[in-house]
């Protein structure tokens, strides 16, 4: 079932690549042009049939034919990526990206691609890993996991349907969102937690008895630390994009701490396991749940 005639992918990395595979493998597009700064990443993407031809421009990728351009690039890059493709878009062509925050992704389109604004249309798919680049691409990554879509004001319904049929297409679950609700949900459930963690591991590895600890850490260090090897630049674009919703939610995370803080200098062990038993209950019932 083609769904598309040609679909240029800029940023050929874990999310972008295994959407890409996945159109290929299900025959949606005819074809899927990779743009990638990155010209050992490009040659990957090809050899591994992640994309069917590599660009490293847009100028050079974007045809008459595109009907589809998917941003797969770090938030922070969105903006100058929507300035290059300004003058490239043909007409009806639909835009859309892959980042997690929403709020930052539509302003850089509204401020850039002032023209194709209403075909725009800005998504999150839930679903990735510590992970990058070409060789990370998956088939089927998208399977059951869940995609946000945030319409704005002014979305047209058939760029809209476009982007929503390509990810069902996929296997993904799509519901709708309105951006500020988007960003405020993750900053507390993916944003804060990839901080917290960076935070810890940075605590421990600038100790002086890091070598010694790190030699004794076992499972639970893995899966608290795992987040702390996800990549730093993606997650710098991420962070200051979402600052707002982070600032106040460190504020929170601060005073959590500083409740451990107080019932350890006084010895308070009813207090410790006050918090302690809210925060399992609460962990336990999500749990249930997700079934």
């Amino acid at each position: 079932m083609v769904m598309m005639r040609r679909m240029v992918l800029a940023g050929v990395g874990l999310i972008g690549g295994s959407l890409a595979l996945d159109v290929k493998r299900l025959g949606l597009a005819d074809c899927v042009a990779g743009v990638d700064a990155d010209a050992a990443n490009l040659r990957e993407a090809l050899r591994l049939g992640v994309v069917d031809e590599g660009f490293a421009s847009l100028r050079q990728a974007v045809g008459a034919d595109t009907d589809l351009v998917l941003l797969a690039v770090p938030v922070g890059a969105v903006a100058q990526v929507s300035a290059e493709l300004a003058p490239l878009l043909p007409e009806g062509c639909a835009v859309s990206d892959v980042g997690s925050t929403k709020q930052s992704v539509l302003a850089a389109w509204w401020a850039h691609l002032p023209e194709a604004w209403p075909r725009c249309v800005a998504a999150h798919p839930i679903a990735g890993s510590a992970r990058s680049g070409a060789a990370a691409a998956q088939a089927r990554l998208f399977a059951g996991k869940r995609l946000i879509v945030c319409p704005h004001e002014a979305q047209d319904a058939a760029a809209l349907a476009r982007v929503e049929a390509l990810w069902q297409a996929v296997g993904a679950q799509v519901e709708r969102m309105d951006a500020a609700a988007h960003d405020a949900a993750f900053a507390a459930v993916s944003h804060l937690p990839q901080l917290l963690a960076y935070a810890y591991m940075r605590q421990i590895a600038l100790a002086a008895e890091s070598e010694e600890w790190l030699r004794l850490a076992g499972s639970g260090f893995r899966d608290f630390s795992r987040l702390a090897g996800s990549e730093p630049t993606m997650w710098a674009d991420i962070a200051l994009a979402n600052r707002g919703n982070l600032l106040a939610l460190l504020e929170g995370q601060e005073r959590q701490l500083a409740q451990l803080r107080e019932c350890l200098a006084r010895e308070d062990k009813a207090g410790l396991r006050e918090r302690f038993a809210e925060a399992s209950a609460a962990r336990r019932a999500w749990e249930r749940e997700r079934g």
